[in-house]
């Protein structure tokens, strides 16, 4: 790819990042919730947010992962709805996981909207201060 100040050393393109699993790819259910462009999230934001297992539902609180995961696109497009603009900043209450907490907790995320690998529009949501 010829670059207007030279040529690009190396490219990491989303598909690239979905593979590796440094993105999560969640369009089907985000399609669900009123998304009409690709949406991922970060590992990161995956972690702290949607990730539970038997485990954490064993130790703290009945949950699943696909409920976690409702509840993040589904803020995302109440957020996307009353903002405007590439970066739209989203908060949610989320149990965290990992050790005896059963009362929700407020977390914020970010949703950016940029170009994806063909320059379509796409979504990826994030944990504050993630590139």
């Amino acid at each position: 790819m010829t670059h207007p100040f030279g040529e690009s050393i190396s490219m990491y393109t989303r598909r690239a990042a979905i593979s590796d699993g440094v993105l999560i790819d969640v369009s089907t259910m985000a399609r669900e919730a009123g998304f009409r462009v690709p949406v991922a999230l970060t590992a990161a934001a995956w972690e702290d947010c949607v990730r539970w297992d038997q485990a954490d539902s064993n130790r703290q609180l009945h949950q699943d992962q696909a409920g976690r995961l409702w509840d993040v696109v589904w803020m995302a497009s109440v957020a996307a709805r009353r903002n405007r603009g590439s970066e739209v900043n989203l908060e949610l209450y989320r149990v965290p996981r990992g050790g005896k907490a059963t009362a929700p907790r407020k977390v914020r995320l970010v949703m950016s909207i940029g170009p994806g690998d063909e320059g379509e529009p796409v979504i990826t949501v994030l944990m504050p201060g993630e590139d």
